[in-house]
């Protein structure tokens, strides 16, 4: 059958290890149900030979708590029984095959062709992703449950037809053959557990309202209450053996779904839109971001998706990728090109493989239907425009807005978000280079000497792609090493792992850590030389043209920023650190000591608020709401706390003058190293006969 994958070893094998945690489970249960039967049987027994013995109204209380003491342990046994997991829909908006007549026909084409039930209902959602839901009880493990489907617009907005088609495919996959079952049964045990676990505030307020009945029975209700304790002991025990279980099984089964679909599409429409969807969800909530920073001016929108959708293709274009069909092509070198680590641990606790692995699994499958639909998948929807303003409304009407809301266009957001982003982005020269670097600063600056062999003559040797590598290689390596410390201290429970094709234990990381902080401090050398070549590569270029002053004030005032950034950073973390006390339970001494000690380190911060205010490198950010935020906060000797309570808008304006220094540290940072790269920059652009022009 077309949409029929073969159930693959390791498969099976997880399918093996999740039946016999079910049957441990079951095991362990029925043990512990026994045991609570035998315990209530005893205590009716002990109650009524005491009362017989003496018949009086204690010995009746007595015999009754001691019976009450089995009841409310098998009680909590079987609790789970008549509980019910309700999905919440209060998000989502249900369509019909009368307002969709095109989208459920394409659905049912792909129930047909995964071999499983049609949804019983279909919702749309704002996300982007789209999933198979139900209400579940215990007795779905036994009873036929019809399943609904979850379209993220988010999604559609971002996907071909043939893309889209490949994610649902792989979502019903879930449900298409009799091997999947086992999934359905480990989840609902690892359920009831969980209830028996974590779900127990109406188990405890019945039990609480029968200890209130009688002061006898509080006794016996406590002594429910330590047997209770002991069996979920021993279900957190089971819990990670099932859990374990479910986890890998649940990674085996995605990659399970993804040959269902591969089989209806081939491989590549799943693989194209899974290595898209990280940038999808990314710009997704960029636009979510910006309206939460506007709940204030109640700055709203009447389309989320053409607003997403421009962010993505505004992001691609930034990152260079290729475009089909005005989708952008995300590839594998993309996505794994700022993670250099050759760490591989086995992540027992994960539920899903990594896009990576997914990938890689789907082009091993090499699955090719010669179907090439690259239509966009609103095609499917009768009215795109409506139901995207529906779903954007729907995610406005959840904000309360202390006043009338303005609304902007995608244009207007576009033009705010560019701006944004370009002022916080840095010139294409570079490469990247300074995207998580600055330039040369402090003692480096003063020991300016380097080998000639590492002398660096020409642009394109200071930010080609292997100089970009070597960084976020460094970077990943200093990852690895802080992990591999974690492995060897214990604080990370790992019985092995692999690096850079080895095989290491916890014993074995001492050799391998000493190793690989020497890698680290020569890759840091060599970027260090980089960086003395960029910077003597520079001061030459400035000094041919005429502008060799300039370059140096730059490099100057970029270096007393970035040692003034280091002080002023440590002063806002002290004054974050010192207010902290606001939201903690302190008696009334103590917060007045504390307030005290606030107080004088306010002082300097306060001074240093308004220094960093005055500077005319970040006038401009003081427009609006920071300006005035910041004038409250300098202008008041604020009193914080008179007895019995705190003020509260004297906080509220305290927080938010620790919110703009935060904010202008920042700001006046980036625009300074902005501003010392925009100037070298210039030097590379201007002509050669410019140039030649200086140097006559």
């Amino acid at each position: 059958m077309k949409g029929t994958a073969v159930t693959s070893i390791n498969f099976k094998k997880q399918t093996i290890r999740a039946i016999s945690s079910i049957f441990f489970f079951g095991f362990t249960y029925i043990l512990l149900i026994i045991l609570a039967i035998g315990l209530t049987i005893l205590c009716g027994f002990a109650g009524i030979m005491l009362i017989k013995f003496k018949p009086t109204f204690f010995t009746l209380m007595i015999g009754l708590g001691l019976v009450s003491m089995g009841l409310l342990t098998i009680i909590f046994l079987l609790k789970f029984l008549a509980q019910k997991h309700t999905v919440d829909r209060s998000h989502l908006i249900e369509i019909t095959a009368l307002q969709e007549p095109d989208l459920f026909e394409f659905i049912q084409e792909i129930v047909k062709e995964t071999n499983t039930s049609f949804p019983k209902r279909i919702y749309l959602s704002n996300d982007v992703n789209a999933a198979v839901f139900y209400d579940s009880t215990f007795w779905s493990m036994f009873l036929p449950i019809k399943k609904d489907l979850q379209i993220g617009l988010g999604l559609v907005n971002s996907v071909s037809q043939e893309e889209f088609k490949a994610v649902l495919a792989h979502e019903f996959g879930h449900f298409s053959q009799r091997t999947m079952k086992i999934g359905s049964y480990v989840y609902n045990v690892n359920r009831v557990i969980y209830n028996m676990l974590y779900n127990n505030d109406s188990y405890m307020e019945l039990a609480q309202k029968w200890a209130n009945t009688s002061s006898y029975f509080s006794i016996f209700v406590n002594g429910a209450v330590k047997i209770v304790v002991g069996i979920q002991w021993i279900l957190q025990k089971v819990y990670t053996v099932v859990n374990l279980s479910y986890m890998s099984l649940s990674r085996e089964m995605e990659f399970h779904a993804d040959e269902v679909a591969a089989r209806i599409t081939g491989s590549r429409p799943l693989i194209t839109s899974l290595l898209r969807l990280d940038l999808a969800h990314h710009s997704y909530q960029t636009v979510l971001g910006y309206y939460d920073a506007k709940i204030n001016e109640a700055v709203q929108t009447k389309n989320l998706y053409d607003q997403q959708f421009d962010v993505m293709n505004f992001l691609a274009v930034a990152n260079k990728l290729p475009f089909k069909q005005n989708l952008p092509q995300v590839d594998i070198q993309h996505l794994s090109r700022y993670n250099k680590s050759k760490l591989v641990i086995k992540d027992q606790w994960a539920s899903h493989p990594s896009t990576i692995d997914r990938v890689a699994a789907l082009k091993k499958l090499k699955i090719d239907t010669n179907r090439n639909n690259d239509n966009t998948a609103w095609v499917l929807f009768s009215d795109p425009d409506n139901l995207q303003h529906q779903l954007t409304e729907h995610v406005f009407s959840t904000v309360e807005y202390s006043k009338e809301g303005t609304f902007i266009n995608s244009n207007e957001f576009m033009a705010e978000f560019s701006s944004r982003y370009n002022e916080s982005s840095f010139n294409d020269l570079f490469n990247g280079y300074y995207d998580n670097r600055n330039p040369l600063t402090g003692k480096a600056l003063n020991d300016l000497k380097i080998e000639e062999k590492d002398l660096k003559f020409y642009f394109d040797q200071l930010f080609n792609i292997e100089v970009i590598d070597l960084i976020y290689t460094c970077s990943s390596l200093e990852a690895d090493i802080a992990f591999i410390k974690q492995i060897y201290e214990r604080t990370v429970e790992v019985k092995s792992f692999d690096y850079d094709g080895n095989r290491y234990t916890p014993e074995e990381c001492s050799e391998l850590i000493a190793n690989l902080e020497k890698e680290a401090q020569r890759l840091k050398a060599e970027i260090t030389k980089n960086d003395k070549c960029i910077y003597l590569y520079f001061k030459q270029r400035s000094a041919q043209l005429g502008r060799l002053d300039e370059f140096e004030k730059h490099a100057l005032l970029y270096n007393e920023t970035d040692l003034e950034y280091g002080i002023r950073e440590k002063m806002y973390i002290d004054m974050v650190n010192a207010s902290r006390f606001i939201y903690e339970t302190t008696s009334f001494v103590e917060i007045e000591q504390k307030i005290l000690d606030l107080k004088k380190l306010e002082t300097i911060f306060k001074l240093e608020l308004e220094k960093m205010s005055n500077s005319t490198i970040v006038q401009l950010e003081l427009n609006g709401t920071i300006g005035e935020d910041i004038h409250k906060y300098l202008s008041n000797d604020l009193v914080y706390f008179k007895r019995p309570k705190y003020d509260e808008e004297a906080l509220d304006i305290m927080m938010k003058g620790i919110n703009c220094y935060q904010i202008l540290l920042s700001k006046t940072m980036l625009k300074v190293k902005k501003d010392y790269l925009n100037f070298m920059a210039a030097l590379v652009v201007l002509k050669e006969t410019e140039l030649e022009s200086a140097n006559r």
